[in-house]
């Protein structure tokens, strides 16, 4: 008898045991790989806010035109005022409508909406076509590292391929592609397309020989958390010197604000080239559509542009200063989408493998904001913008040749990855990369080189299932 519930009572620990194992399997969601069992990632509490309380919930075409939550009806009256500007086109003076005349004389859009669509990004030159988000940067070597870029006599630092009537466009840039191919370790092939870009119909003189470098917008959310970012959010992550070894050198880029007249960590544009949204903001109204601010009161006509100098102008300035606050306040309070399907096996996979490649070391998450000028909501946030806004060394193939301020040719701003995986549903593309040559997410880590060198072969030799991993984890940004 006794025998016999000694034998009931194993039995009854055996199931015990096999049934807890079970649980365990299905709570951690562990998988058979190759003979052994491979826990998923954890999951992080409240990992898909990426920008706290701020974030909106949308998977919509629109998803990048939302305020953040909280604001009172004075602030959203603001803001939809800053919007209708963004999106408003601009005519040429002398207009019936004074509010927005003033266009040119030589400009590359009408509208800021142009070059960033719905918020979004803009798209990469198409030979023959008017940008639709691209410009050509251009200057004359530097003397110095820490000097801006030094303008082209005739045309200034920025070509603008479009113009009013009678007016002459300064130049027009075509683009062609070289086809470069590649292979995974697994054996599968990839391919990448090389732009090479020519100067045409130079009006001013030829442009053979200066310095050139291809832009297209980024979108435009988070900007005013971004601006609330205290500098030592920014430089505790800088490492000039790589002092730790791990192949990561990000430093700040120190350039002029043209307010205070004094060298400020850059934090915004391609080469973290403006110190305060602002100044972004200003260099946009003035550089790309040639209306004149209080920032810049002079219309972009460099000599010999005679026609240019003497066209008709919108008013001193033609943004006014009640105009730039309003678009200041909306581009400030553009809310950054949350995540999605952020506890799937495949995306917490490929984020556990997006840290092990290290490319978060540049691609860096957790910063909080501080004092706001904007607006109270924005201070005191954490959010996961994953961008360090640092300068890092992006290798050869990437490389411009164009110094900005303390930026070489071959350094760009870590690009925050917030909104990544909404880019095609918001603006029917996934062109990635300061040009655009990137036609989707895959092609853009293969272009990673320099410092980025390592991480990219790394995903070079994944297998198929874990790129798809990294792409999904990306994609639910």
């Amino acid at each position: 008898m006794h025998l016999r519930f000694v034998i009931i009572l194993r039995m009854i620990e055996q199931k015990v045991i096999i049934l807890f194992l079970g649980i365990l399997f299905l709570v951690t969601g562990c998988s058979k790989d190759e003979g052994t069992y491979q826990a998923i990632p954890m999951y992080e509490e409240g990992e898909e806010f990426s920008s706290g309380n701020l974030g909106v919930f949308s998977t919509s075409s629109n998803a990048f035109g939302f305020e953040i939550p909280g604001l009172t009806f004075q602030e959203q009256s603001q803001f939809a005022t800053g919007n209708s500007l963004f999106n408003q086109s601009w005519v040429s003076a002398p207009a019936s409508t004074t509010a927005r005349d003033g266009l040119g004389p030589t400009f590359n859009a009408r509208a800021c909406a142009s070059c960033h669509f719905k918020d979004g990004r803009g798209r990469p030159l198409v030979t023959g076509q008017n940008s639709g988000g691209f410009l050509m940067r251009v200057s004359l070597p530097n003397a110095s590292e820490i000097e801006a870029p030094i303008a082209v006599p005739g045309y200034g630092t920025q070509i603008q391929d479009r113009s009013n009537q009678t007016i002459p466009f300064e130049a027009k840039v075509e683009v062609s592609y070289q086809t470069i191919l590649g292979t995974y370790a697994d054996g599968t092939m990839y391919e990448l397309r090389k732009p090479r870009y020519t100067i045409t119909n130079e009006q001013f003189g030829s442009l053979s020989n200066v310095q050139t470098s291809p832009r297209i917008g980024q979108q435009t959310i988070g900007l005013g958390l971004i601006s609330a970012l205290p500098n030592s959010e920014i430089l505790k992550f800088e490492d000039e010197f790589d002092s730790n070894n791990d192949g990561i050198s990000g430093r700040a880029n120190y350039v002029l604000n043209e307010e205070t007249q004094q060298l400020e960590v850059g934090r915004y544009g391609w080469k973290a080239n403006a110190p305060t949204l602002k100044q972004q903001i200003e260099l946009a109204f003035h550089g790309d559509m040639g209306l004149t601010t209080s920032m810049f009161p002079e219309n972009d006509c460099p000599s010999p542009q005679l026609d240019c100098q003497n066209a008709p102008n919108g008013g001193e300035p033609e943004v006014t200063d009640t105009q730039l606050s309003r678009v200041l306040f909306y581009q400030s309070t553009l809310a950054v989408p949350n995540r999605r399907n952020v506890q799937e096996e495949s995306v917490l996979r490929g984020k556990q493998l997006f840290n092990t490649m290290n490319c978060i070391s540049c691609h860096a998450i957790n910063q909080v904001t501080g004092s706001s000028e904007i607006l109270p909501a924005l201070e005191n946030v954490t959010i996961r913008p994953y961008s360090d806004f640092l300068l890092h060394d992006m290798g050869e193939d990437l490389a411009d040749n164009r110094p900005d301020f303390k930026a070489n040719g071959r350094e760009w701003r870590t690009q925050p990855l917030w909104g990544l995986g909404l880019i095609s549903t918001v603006n029917n593309h996934t062109f990635l990369l300061h040009d655009g040559r990137a036609r989707n997410i895959e092609e853009a880590i293969l272009w990673h080189g320099g410092e980025a060198e390592n991480s990219k072969d790394q995903f070079i030799n994944l297998s198929a299932e874990e790129r798809q991993q990294v792409l999904d984890f990306l994609n639910s940004l």
